[in-house]
């Protein structure tokens, strides 16, 4: 999400009255190309380029998570930047895929095949509503712990696309089973929403033993994504998902911690 300010707080506007400075537009900018590449993978579904539809949204995944760390380098955050980032994350990581994995697979099952993509994206719509509703809270146990509630948008997202990974790289009509994705679908959307811990990557405090290892795994994915794409798509969301019970055991370390601290005093 985008980093916030006072809702009054006009940062962008200059006081000699030149108006909007670039530094301050840059991460709306950004934000707002997220947003077009979201909806432009809707284009792309509807003439069944599915790999470019799927890919468009993985864009915009890596462009959300570019905004807001360019405004806060640019000291260039703002209410109106949070809210942007809010809306067009619920367009691409809720209304976007649902659209393409609908006309992809779920149109197969006319009725329950919709009513799982309208799931979708009203769950990511009711993620980032909470997470705006809760951005002032300061009592948040997971947040304070370094972990995540539920399953983030643009993760969820990712994972949703799963089934489409697996078949541009199979060739399997399997993978394409409108039931098959609509029970998927409907997993991805109850995790979106869902109040157990996920890792969060800013907490992730890798040991100085392993940071060359990773730094050396880090550039092979970035030439995988090159090489081999979609298996690298699959291998991450695989990867999320086998990681999703090691973060509710450290969560439960760090509950159960903090209950005997609390005890002790």
């Amino acid at each position: 999400m985008g980093p916030k300010a006072a809702e009054d707080e006009d940062i962008a506007v200059r006081p000699d009255g030149r108006g909007l400075s670039l530094r301050a537009m840059l991460p709306n900018a950004i934000t707002a190309a997220a947003l077009c590449s979201g909806l432009t993978g809707i284009s792309f579904a509807i003439e069944g380029q599915w790999q470019y539809a799927v890919l468009a949204v993985v864009l915009a995944a890596v462009l959300d998570g570019v905004d807001g760390r360019i405004a806060r380098m640019l000291n260039a955050q703002s209410r109106f930047g949070a809210e942007l980032d809010s809306l067009a994350d619920c367009i691409s990581f809720g209304v976007a895929p649902a659209l393409i994995l609908f006309v992809w697979s779920l149109q197969g099952l006319p009725s329950f095949g919709w009513f799982a993509a309208l799931g979708f994206a009203i769950c990511m719509a009711l993620r980032l509503a909470r997470f705006n509703a809760r951005i002032d809270i300061e009592n948040q146990p997971h947040k304070s712990a370094g972990f995540l509630t539920g399953v983030p948008a643009p993760v969820g997202a990712g994972l949703a696309f799963l089934p489409v990974y697996l078949w541009i790289e199979t060739g399997n009509d399997a993978f394409r089973d409108p039931l098959a994705t609509t029970l998927w679908l409907g997993l991805i959307a109850s995790l979106v929403i869902s109040n157990i811990a996920t890792l969060s990557w800013t907490a992730v405090r890798p040991r100085r033993d392993v940071r060359l290892p990773l730094i050396a795994i880090a550039g092979m994915a970035v030439a995988a994504s090159l090489i081999e794409p979609w298996w690298l798509l699959i291998t991450l969301s695989v990867g999320y998902l086998v990681l999703m019970p090691y973060a509710l055991f450290r969560y439960g370390k760090v509950k159960r911690r903090r209950a005997l601290h609390q005890a002790e005093q």
